[in-house]
């Protein structure tokens, strides 16, 4: 074995449909980093809010009710097209079209200008739907194209593909920002905007390797799935049918037969709360004390670089600590993180907290995904992580709303910093009690159950 190839086995991209899988991590993170995290916010705050009379709090307030609408209407879509995407073996026909639609709706960013701030949020909260809802689909392969002592490895890599890519992305647009005459833009604001258009291509263009090599799972179809008409074509009608039938199913099977599993999606849940409003509100909160545009966007670069170390770190931590404990070790880190925001008054302070973050971010939740996609059976992955995005994001509905409403009672961002805590305790509490190994067993013994029956077919 050559040395790239050891190297690649280790990281987790030793076979071209990993590889192309992790791809999607770097497509996707641009709009995470450029448009939910660094450039959007301030961007938002200062042209398309400050032009449209709004202040600073109440600008935050309105960023933090169009995140949580596009994640409630997240929360009641995603299990239903996971079902569907099972059922009909779409995964990769829907991810292209969440794909499609939340690339055109960032690039109508570009045409936001001064006091434009309802259409930025429209926008805003459109690319966040289609985002998070490309995730059911994008996870949801994960199981069919690793082994079960892979699955750590390849999903912390892909965050680690993802910070390297985001990272390079946002280098170069903050350069042409800082130095827009350079490269012929009138002011920052134009490049601003160019910068919008770019991650809008970037993400459609780095999806078409996820596209192009990893192969659609076959469909696995159970004894009273058989919807097929007199014509040999399947009916609409019985399509949508059985889709909701099949979802009542697993949310009955998630509640009752995978009772571990459940408590997975629950503490994750909860402990996810809290990551995603550090996510979503680090960059503006940062941007409220008066800190440079320059000092913002340095720390989130430090954090982007120095993750990608840390992601691959705890993948292979995983393999020596367990999966578990060592989301356990990230949700320790991230109670330090909590009690420095709500502390934090200088640069740096601010500094150290995106370190941390960096050290934890990518880890944890890669882990989390890993740990859940190991406990779920493989024919219903895309119904499963339906409902993992539904967990996570009613969570993340919460989140967000709590922060604006923290703001507005107390006038603080620090303290709705601060209650954050309380998540990843109570999170890593119900966490401790998930037996994983009861979990992967029983999905084990589901997938085998289905493949011994002999009316299961897979995609016509």
């Amino acid at each position: 074995m050559s040395f790239v190839s050891s190297w690649l086995e280790r990281f987790g991209l030793h076979r071209p449909e990993l590889r192309a899988w992790a791809m999607y991590d770097w497509a996707n993170s641009a709009f995470v980093l450029v448009v939910i995290t660094a450039v959007f916010p301030i961007y938002y705050e200062s042209v398309a809010a400050a032009g449209g009379g709004l202040s600073s709090e109440r600008a935050t307030e309105y960023l933090g009710y169009a995140t949580t609408l596009a994640l409630l209407v997240l929360a009641l879509t995603s299990p239903v097209l996971g079902a569907l995407a099972d059922f009909k073996a779409w995964r990769k026909k829907l991810l292209m079209a969440t794909v499609g639609v939340g690339a055109l709706a960032t690039a109508g960013l570009f045409t936001i200008g001064s006091g434009d701030w309802q259409r930025s949020l429209i926008f805003f909260a459109i690319g966040n739907f289609c985002l998070f809802l490309s995730f059911v689909f994008y996870d949801s392969l994960l199981p069919h194209i690793a082994s079960g002592d892979e699955l750590d490895r390849v999903s912390t890599a892909g965050y680690a593909v993802g910070y390297l890519g985001s990272g390079l992305l946002l280098t170069f647009q903050i350069f042409v920002i800082q130095n827009p005459g350079t490269f012929g833009f009138a002011d920052g604001g134009a490049a601003t905007r160019w910068a919008f258009l770019g991650v809008a291509l970037w993400w459609a263009v780095f999806t078409l390797p996820l596209l192009l090599r990893v192969k659609e799972p076959p469909r696995a179809l159970e004894l009273d799935e058989a919807v097929i008409t007199e014509d040999g074509r399947e009916s609409f009608r019985e399509v949508v049918k059985v889709t909701f039938q099949r979802l009542g199913e697993t949310l009955r099977e998630i509640r009752h037969d995978y009772r571990q599993t459940f408590l997975m999606l629950v503490a994750y849940m909860i402990y996810n709360e809290g990551i995603g409003t550090i996510i979503r509100m680090g960059g503006i909160f940062a941007a409220s004390k008066d800190f440079s545009d320059t000092t913002v966007i340095t720390a989130i670069l430090l954090l982007q670089f120095v993750g990608i170390p840390f992601a691959f770190l705890f993948g292979g931590l995983a393999a020596k600590l367990g999966t578990k404990r060592t989301i356990m070790v990230g949700l320790s880190v991230y109670v330090v993180i909590s009690i420095l925001g709500y502390l934090m008054e200088t640069e740096n302070d601010f500094f150290v907290m995106c370190f941390l973050i960096a050290l934890v971010q990518g880890g944890t939740q890669g882990l989390s995904r890993s740990l859940f996609g190991s406990m779920v059976p493989k024919h219903k992955a895309s119904e499963f992580f339906g409902f993992f995005s539904v967990f996570s994001k009613v969570a993340g509905i919460f989140g967000p709303l709590l922060f604006a409403l923290a703001i507005r009672a107390t006038g603080s961002l620090n303290s709705a910093v601060l209650s954050v805590v309380v998540l990843f305790v109570a999170g890593a509490i119900l966490l401790l009690f998930v037996d994983v190994e009861a979990g992967q067993r029983q999905a084990r013994e589901m997938d085998e159950s289905l493949l011994a029956e002999p009316t299961v077919g897979e995609a016509r």
